[in-house]
């Protein structure tokens, strides 16, 4: 374990923590984690007055978990599923097709 200034987080730094480490890490390693991974990708964005986009922890926690219960996931990295969920999470869902 490793004591961040978010609190404990898993043993890797962001950039390199994936699905293994999740696996082994405890609930607070994983949840000191996600709020480090907010915080970095939730930062100004330069040259536009906004932030990043963020999911809430809970939304994180839960794809890291579907996710990296996959074996074959084991080496995705949790900063790319953050980052790549985030990027569509304010999207609106798809209109329902009308019955027939």
């Amino acid at each position: 374990m490793k004591q961040g200034v978010a609190g404990p987080e898993l043993a890797q730094p962001i950039q390199l923590a994936n699905c293994t480490d999740w696996e082994n890490g405890s609930v607070e390693e994983r949840l000191g984690t996600i709020r480090q991974i907010r915080e970095f990708f939730g930062g100004s964005v330069p040259g536009t007055g906004g932030t990043g986009t963020t999911l809430d922890d809970e939304d994180a926690y839960d794809l890291f978990e579907g996710f990296c219960r996959a074996e074959y996931a084991r080496g995705f990295t949790l900063y790319r599923l953050y980052t790549r969920a985030a990027a569509f999470s304010n999207l609106e869902p798809p209109a329902q097709a009308p019955s027939r």
